[in-house]
């Protein structure tokens, strides 16, 4: 009887991500939980994108059984992207700016936590987003948004501060124009919005939950809709985004939907996981369902106050 053929596992990592642990650490991390009986490891970098691709490819061709990225949402996007449709799984050990891919599935942001958290994890079959062509996993800017993005790439500083003040910046020079959306066959007018944003996953990252109740197992995105005025107005309430709730915020509107066309008059760049994507004035969003395997852990268990101990004792 022939022996079982080891399980091959490939780390991708991006070399420029990460502030406080060096590519060095992290792959002594993986290896730590990952070169035991019955796996055969090894790891690569991802100098750019088109290398990404590359590699991602090659580990198909490979035969390799998972690929565990180290880096942000953009090569995250990158390698994933090249495995939709495919039977080789994606783990991920965050290192970006704000990791909205692991945020949502509760990895771990410390990258030894998130290795051993991947090395007992669930693999499941999630949802994509399809943007002009482009694959999404976590959001989709078609607004302000974007402008965020290219502020944040013309900054010299990495990190959430870079963002925030990107944001900030953005905020009151952002130039807006109306859309004209037609939503699984229903036509949406949305008058210069500040936020419109497709949500395959709940949140942009850094704890901004952009979408809440967004689900990556659901066959469905969540279009998510704040005009300029409303955005001014619900400033003094902006703790939403951080809190889960919102949804309850005026102003907001959430749809969700399978098929999203999109019409503008002017052709301005769209941020799909963090990237800019140049698309043409009129193009469309659609779902991908469970397309993508992904490697998911198990949920934290939940901490207990000295409350939650005293009223569960007296249900038993």
């Amino acid at each position: 009887m022939c022996d079982e053929a080891p399980r091959k596992v490939r780390a991708l990592i991006n070399p420029h991500s990460g502030y406080y642990f060096s590519r060095r650490e992290v792959l002594g991390f993986l290896r730590e939980v990952w070169e035991t009986d019955g796996i055969e490891f090894d790891a690569q970098e991802s100098e750019n994108a088109a290398d990404g691709k590359a590699k991602a490819q090659r580990a198909i061709a490979d035969g390799v059984d998972t690929v565990i990225v180290v880096g942000g949402d953009g090569i995250i996007n990158t390698v994933a992207s090249e495995l939709i449709g495919s039977e080789v799984a994606v783990g991920v050990i965050p290192m970006g700016s704000g990791n909205g891919f692991a945020r949502h599935f509760g990895i771990p942001l410390n990258p030894r936590q998130a290795a051993q958290a991947l090395r007992v994890a669930e693999r499941q079959r999630i949802d994509v987003g399809l943007a002009a062509g482009r694959p999404f996993l976590v959001t989709c800017g078609l607004a302000w948004e974007a402008e965020l993005v290219k502020g944040f790439e013309q900054s010299l500083i990495r990190g959430q501060f870079s963002y925030i003040f990107a944001g900030l910046l953005r905020f009151f020079t952002y130039r807006g124009q109306d859309f004209h959306l037609r939503v699984d066959g229903r036509e949406l007018d949305v008058l210069r919005p500040l936020i419109l944003t497709v949500a395959n996953l709940t949140q942009y990252g850094g704890g901004a939950r952009i979408a809440p109740s967004a689900r990556h197992d659901d066959g469905m995105l969540k279009l998510i809709a704040i005009q300029h005025i409303d955005a001014l107005k619900g400033l003094p309430q902006l703790y939403r985004l951080f809190d889960g709730t919102i949804d309850a915020m005026e102003g907001v509107q959430t749809v969700n939907f399978r098929r999203l066309e999109v019409s503008r008059v002017r052709a301005e760049p769209i941020q799909v996981d963090g990237e800019l994507h140049h698309v043409d004035c009129d193009f469309e969003v659609e779902v991908l369902p469970a397309c993508l395997e992904v490697l998911v852990p198990a949920p934290a268990p939940r901490k207990r106050n000295l409350w939650s101990l005293m009223t569960e004792g007296g249900k038993r």
